[in-house]
């Protein structure tokens, strides 16, 4: 019973450090709607620590008074101080992080739901509000963020310059080694072969993984909207709360979009439990063949000069294409880095060098031991 008695406690405090947060930013909130909206979420983290309060009464137990934690008294000070849109960020990010702390605890199963809602109604709060849009949604509109801060661009960037590094740190250490220029060639298109091989698979487990838990989400969020609607309901009221309506406005909605059960789902799922039904993490297939491709190319560029240049030579024209390459790299990082092309391409070759040498020198001494 001890350790059950451990966990009540335990969340006892956290759901009381909750409400107790949320109270301290509906005080400090000057927007009516948003004030509403954070009394809403202090009465339900309130609601959520009478159940631990009631068990512990029940086990004999006095759960005593309550003060609130260090971090809780910060971030309520400096919501009072700079208003509670500084402090958002950071609470949404803890919400998310704790959104499944009840999903392996029988006895809350009712919790574990609004728990997903509230990390999904916090996250909404923090990057939208009344007035118009802020934070991550006027970054989206800024010229400078547009398009080249893509996940696209970044994938293709990184994963052409883990087959670059990798290839080129593969050739280093076999040339340093000693060994002739078609071994070096061999050994470098092995090293294609097998680091693209392996990326694209783990791409393709990765993806796959990815579906297979969306659905798995969204199957739950389906069972709770066909069993709890009435919860299910409240939680899109605060969403659409969250986003800037009036409260009777946000309920009205609510109640609308649950006449169609399908819509409704579509609606959980991309703001409760930020999934897209439509991409369900997109496709395993085609992601494994971009990573493979990706990597290969990087990877091509430190063998490619042992097809027509021997000795030296080879290792001149392929520490040349790297370096060029890496230069390259480094210039597109800056795209979506937000660092200056100059310093992103210098820093980029700076470090593939040094990988390239650490390499070389220790392909050099296993080379002298065995020989």
């Amino acid at each position: 019973m001890r350790p059950d008695l451990a966990r009540y406690e335990k969340n006892l405090r956290e759901e009381l450090d909750g409400s107790a947060l949320y109270a301290a930013l509906a005080a400090a909130e000057l927007d009516p709607v948003r004030k509403d909206l954070f009394r809403q979420l202090s009465q339900a983290e309130a609601g959520h620590a009478q159940l631990w309060r009631e068990k512990l009464t029940a086990a004999g137990v006095d759960a005593g008074g309550f003060t609130a934690s260090l971090r809780t008294r910060i971030l309520a000070r400096l919501a009072r101080r700079f208003g509670p849109r500084f402090v958002l960020p950071a609470i949404a990010a803890t919400e998310f992080a704790d959104r499944d702390k009840y999903s392996d605890q029988a006895d809350a199963s009712t919790l574990s739901s609004e728990e997903l809602g509230h990390a999904a109604v916090i996250q909404a709060a923090a990057t939208s509000g009344t007035a118009g849009m802020i934070g991550a949604d006027i970054a989206k509109a800024e010229p400078w963020h547009r398009g080249a801060s893509g996940n696209d661009l970044r994938a293709a960037v990184l994963g052409a310059n883990d087959g670059l590094v990798s290839n080129l740190c593969l050739v280093m250490g076999v040339a340093g080694a000693g060994q002739a220029s078609h071994t070096i060639l061999l050994t470098g298109l092995a090293g294609l072969v097998a680091g693209a091989v392996s990326m694209a698979l783990g791409e393709w487990l990765s993806v796959t993984n990815a579906r297979e838990f969306a659905g798995s989400q969204i199957a739950q969020e389906k069972r709770e909207l066909d069993e709890t609607p009435d919860a299910e309901r409240k939680e899109l009221a605060l969403i659409f709360q969250a986003k800037g309506l009036p409260r009777e406005d946000a309920q009205r909605v609510a109640t609308d979009l649950m006449r169609d059960k399908r819509a409704a789902l579509d609606t959980l799922a991309r703001e409760e439990l930020g999934i897209d039904p439509a991409e369900m993490g997109g496709n395993p297939w085609s992601a494994a063949a971009f990573s493979f491709a990706l990597f290969a190319a990087g990877a091509f560029f430190p063998v490619a000069p042992f097809f027509f240049a021997v000795g030296t030579t080879g290792m001149a024209w392929s520490l040349a294409l790297s370096v060029a390459a890496l230069g390259a790299i480094g210039l597109a990082t800056s795209l979506f880095s937000g660092r200056g092309p100059v310093y992103s391409a210098t820093r980029q070759v700076v470090i593939g060098a040094v990988a390239a040498g650490v390499t070389y020198a220790i392909g050099a001494a296993i080379g002298v031991s065995l020989s």
